[in-house]
C-alpha cells in the first residue's frame, strides 16, 4: 500500500483554521434589506466555501411574487417559520416549516408569505452542478 499524503488539503485547513471563520452564529450576521425581503449571508467564499457554495437565511415579507430569481447554480431551501408559497418554473406550492425545496439551475423562482404571518423565513443554500 502506498501512503499519499495532500498537501493541498492540508495547507486548505490550515489557512481556513487560521484565517477564516467555518462556523457562524445568526445573530451575529448583519442582514442584508430590501422593501420586501431580507437575507443572510451565513457561509461562502469567505468562510472557506468551495465551487460557489453559499447558505444563508432569508426572510419574505411579501405576499406577492415579486424577485424572479435565476441562478447558474441549483438552490436549495428548508422552511424554518411562518407559511407562504413558492413558484419554481410553473409550478406552484405550499410552504410551511418543514418544507425542503429545490431549484433546478437557470429555473424562476419566487416565494411569498401567506397574509396570516408577518413573515416567512427560509434557509437556503446554493451549490455548483
Amino acid at each position: 500500500m502506498v501512503w499519499y499524503f495532500d498537501w493541498f488539503s492540508l495547507l486548505y485547513v490550515l489557512v481556513c483554521e487560521a484565517f477564516m471563520k467555518i462556523f457562524i452564529n445568526e445573530k451575529d450576521v448583519t442582514p442584508v434589506r430590501y422593501k420586501d425581503y431580507s437575507f443572510k449571508e451565513m457561509l461562502g467564499k469567505k468562510n472557506g466555501c468551495l465551487a460557489g457554495c453559499r447558505t444563508g437565511v432569508l426572510i419574505y415579507t411579501q405576499e406577492e411574487y415579486r424577485q424572479n430569481g435565476v441562478h447558474d447554480d441549483q438552490e436549495g431551501f428548508f422552511v424554518l417559520s411562518g407559511s407562504g408559497s413558492a413558484m419554481v418554473g410553473d409550478k406552484e406550492f405550499y410552504l410551511e416549516p418543514g418544507v425542503c425545496f429545490i431549484v433546478p439551475p437557470g429555473t424562476n423562482h419566487s416565494i411569498k408569505k401567506d397574509t396570516s404571518c408577518s413573515c416567512i423565513k427560509l434557509f437556503f443554500f446554493h451549490a455548483a452542478v
